[in-house]
């Protein structure tokens, strides 16, 4: 008898990200050890100078899971357990402690137990601590990536699972629209994305309950964040009482139909973001000076791409610049009517001059 459906599910989608980590690190060992030059060579050192790779480490690569203790990944950290296993593949796992709760200290060693009683090695429980930029759930998200950052160049993984689900993308879809960020915020969170495809979001195809079930049939011990639950917090509220009421108003169905914009969106994305790029050399002069005259003549979502990407090329950070940061700029070309500089994040300033766009610091 095979496993529960639900089991087999979570862990026919690790093992897709695992062929995926294994196919992409036998092509960097190929090139590591040919060279340019065609000649076969030994294995160089990992670009983390604070890492030096072991023999086993060049044929098995190490993928960590990120579990909080919570259903979504701890069932992640029981399938890469067990498909790593299968696999020429090592697992470990990081757990984050922020700090924000009573006890979280205490719950972060319990965390770490559970992984290293499924087989994960090396395990690590990292405390972090939270400011306060961008309110709580940014400032703690932005602590937990750098933690997670730290600990694969410390332990040099070659990926970092993480335990989003499609009704966390449907939730994210609709953050974004609430915001009116634009179509890159509908595009949700990518499969794969981070430094050298670092992240891995294993479950995006499948929904909490899906994961929730596997947790039962394993009989995995998890814990509930009561954030999670908390009013307090936007995507808690959005969770328990919007995501609810879109059903109640259109029918079952909603997370599915935000799940399938957020991929549909991040290709139409992805293919502005290129095409930004490839144009961008064609509107600047001799100089590398942006023209405004060439920049009117482009499409406006792929004008307000070159701006963006100008802006943070000057130092502007790309989180804090937001879409009415860059349509103020962009008015600088298509409403130009003798205005001012505009003052931008990170001390940047955009004015146009002779008909060119200035975009410096300072």
């Amino acid at each position: 008898m095979g496993p529960h459906p639900a089991v087999a599910a979570i862990r026919l989608a690790v093992r897709r990200v695992l062929h995926d980590v294994l196919t992409e690190h036998e092509t960097t060992r190929t090139t590591d050890t040919t060279g340019t030059t065609g000649t076969t060579g030994t294995t160089g050192t990992t670009d983390n100078a604070t890492h030096t790779p072991r023999d086993d480490e060049r044929t098995h690569p190490l993928v960590l899971v990120a579990c909080s203790g919570g259903a979504d990944s701890m069932a992640l950290a029981s399938a890469l357990a067990f498909e790593a296993r299968k696999l020429a593949v090592r697992a470990g796992g990081i757990t984050v402690d922020h700090g924000l709760q009573d006890g979280s200290d205490q719950r972060a060693t319990e965390v770490a137990g559970r992984m290293a009683a499924l087989g994960l090695d090396p395990v690590e429980a990292v405390a972090v601590t939270v400011g306060r930029e961008g309110g709580p759930e940014a400032a703690a998200r932005d602590a937990r990536y750098a933690a997670l950052d730290a600990a694969a160049e410390r332990h040099g993984a070659a990926a970092v699972l993480l335990g989003h689900t499609r009704d966390d993308q449907a939730e994210t879809v609709l953050l974004g629209l609430a915001r009116g960020s634009g179509i890159r915020s509908l595009s949700g969170m990518a499969a794969v994305s981070g430094a050298s495809g670092r992240y891995r979001r294993p479950f995006l195809e499948l929904d909490r309950q899906t994961v929730r079930k596997a947790c039962v049939a394993q009989e995995l011990a998890v814990w509930d964040d009561p954030h999670n639950a908390d009013p307090a917090y936007t995507r808690s509220r959005l969770r328990h009482e919007g995501l609810p009421a879109l059903e109640k108003a259109l029918g079952k169905g909603v997370v599915e139909a935000l799940a399938r914009t957020a991929r549909l969106s991040r290709d139409d994305a992805d293919a502005l973001d290129s095409w930004a790029a490839d144009v961008e050399a064609l509107v600047r002069d001799e100089a590398g000076r942006l023209e405004c005259a060439k920049l009117f003549g482009l499409p406006p979502a792929v004008r307000r791409r070159v701006l963006r990407r100008a802006v943070i090329a000057e130092g502007a950070p790309a989180g804090s610049l937001f879409a009415r940061h860059i349509e103020e700029v962009d008015r600088l070309i298509t409403g130009w009517r003798g205005q001012g500089a505009i003052n931008l994040p990170g001390r940047v300033e955009a004015r146009r001059q002779g008909g060119r766009l200035v975009i410096r610091q300072g």
